[in-house]
């Protein structure tokens, strides 16, 4: 059940994006990805399933999609079982498996689908599951995993898939992912995935929701994450700035 391919020791701004479906990370943040990896930070996908129940696209044309999107964005990806497509399920053994991911790629941020009901079932168990493979994979005495060493990431993160996904009063921290290269190299990862397409006009839908979020947040387009944890910064200097522009 591990990913491949086997990794380096750990630089910094390593990032693991877990996704239920094959289009996910790219529809969800795949902005966010893009920006970091031409920031020459390190990004890996983890995808649970090839799409299998999906009404549009065969899993292996899924499955080609995905490497597509992946390889558009700079980051490299690898499927584990976790049930199948509209199959997953909250199991302490996938639990542990991800954990075992978490602790082989030693990533300082997690990024997952957030834990909210009403979407895609998969995509809420996914969160649940990856908020608490995160936990685990930094117990040293966790009998599952001794084969690999212990691991805090920094922060975990969730994205939203689609609107009804995004938390609600809860604030948000925006990602800026305006610049023409970040934009560009997001909108071919999603157009890879042409057999969703045949559903609704999702990369559309994606980048209107970043245009309202960078609206929102005073910049061209932006994307929403939610932090499972406060998060800590080193000085208020480091803060940014707020989204409201008073």
């Amino acid at each position: 059940m591990k990913p491949t391919p086997t990794f380096p020791p750990e630089p910094p701004g390593r990032i693991l994006a877990f996704g239920a479906h094959p289009d996910d990370i790219e529809f969800g943040c795949g902005g966010v990805i893009a920006r970091e990896t031409q920031a020459g930070h390190a990004a890996h996908f983890v995808v649970g399933s090839r799409g299998e129940a999906a009404t549009h696209g065969t899993p292996e044309q899924r499955a080609a999609e995905a490497a597509a999107g992946a390889a558009a964005l700079g980051a490299t990806l690898a499927f584990m079982e976790l049930g199948g497509d509209a199959h997953f399920a909250f199991d302490l053994g996938r639990v542990f498996a991800l954990a075992g991911i978490i602790r082989e790629f030693r990533p300082t941020v997690v990024l997952a689908p957030t834990p909210m009901e009403n979407q895609h079932p998969d995509h809420a168990v996914l969160g649940r599951l990856v908020r608490d493979a995160a936990r685990l994979a930094r117990y040293g005495g966790v009998a599952e995993l001794r084969d690999l060493a212990p691991h805090a990431i920094g922060s975990l993160l969730y994205y939203a898939v689609t609107p009804d996904a995004e938390f609600t009063g809860r604030s948000a921290v925006l990602i800026d992912v305006s610049a023409p290269a970040v934009l560009s190299a997001w909108t071919k990862a999603m157009e890879a995935h042409q057999s969703q397409q045949a559903t609704r006009n999702y990369v559309e839908l994606q980048l209107a929701r970043a245009r309202l979020h960078g609206l929102q947040g005073g910049t061209g387009h932006a994307i929403a994450l939610w932090p499972n944890d406060s998060l800590v910064f080193s000085s208020l200097g480091a803060l940014g700035r707020a989204a409201r522009n008073f």
